[in-house]
């Protein structure tokens, strides 16, 4: 009786084991597809890679210091001739009217 109870268990450990085993088989099929489906799908968004966004992201700031750098270097050159910039008004002699 021992050992028939004996081999039983070891029967049963093995078949655990076994499955373990085809568990992890299977988690790791599932993962790669799963990898594999979400890399498709991120390419199909066209989404934009973090470093291209970082450059495009370093530009748009440069350009704006630029603008305000010019802006007001325009403002000085307008109080410089006498304008104030804000009448709108079209430069003097600008005109044939």
């Amino acid at each position: 009786m021992v050992q028939t109870t004996n081999r039983f268990f070891d029967e049963v450990a093995r078949l655990m084991n076994d499955a373990a085993g085809a568990a992890q088989g299977m988690r790791r099929e599932f993962e790669t597809l799963f990898r594999s489906q979400a890399e498709r799908f991120l390419r199909d968004l066209d989404l934009v890679k973090r470093e291209d966004f970082e450059a495009v992201k370093d530009m748009a700031r440069l350009a704006r210091e630029e603008n305000e750098a010019l802006k007001a270097r325009v403002a000085a050159l307008e109080a410089s001739l006498g304008k104030t910039g804000t009448s709108g008004d079209p430069p003097a002699g600008g005109s044939g009217a």
